[in-house]
């Protein structure tokens, strides 16, 4: 049996991997004037966000998952297009430590 890699992506501080299952209880987010927004720029006001209608993104407590019924394309203003192939990922945001608390990256 071949052993496979999971396939996995980062765009700035959001890290995609590809996983086999959507958790029980994981529900369908909004979109966000017709995108799906993986994180917003705290600083900047930009977003990393898919604005192609073959994705659909669940919550599920703190996690976020991502679902791509088809090739689409995780955009930034800032950085360069990533394009996710179909499949189910989990979306992780990259943190930082600073001595008051663990955080979130702000970008």
């Amino acid at each position: 049996m071949k052993n496979l890699n999971p396939w996995q992506a980062r765009q700035g501080d959001v890290y995609l991997t590809r996983v086999k299952a959507l958790p029980k209880g994981a529900k369908p987010k909004e979109r966000d004037a017709g995108r799906i927004v993986l994180a917003y720029g705290e600083v900047t006001g930009h977003a990393h966000a898919i604005h192609d209608t073959e994705a659909l993104l669940y919550d599920f407590g703190e996690e976020m998952y991502l679902e791509a019924d088809g090739t689409v394309t995780l955009r930034h203003e800032e950085h360069a297009p990533v394009k996710i192939e179909k499949g189910l990922y989990k979306v992780t945001r990259q943190r930082e430590y600073s001595p008051e608390a663990i955080r979130n990256v702000a970008d």
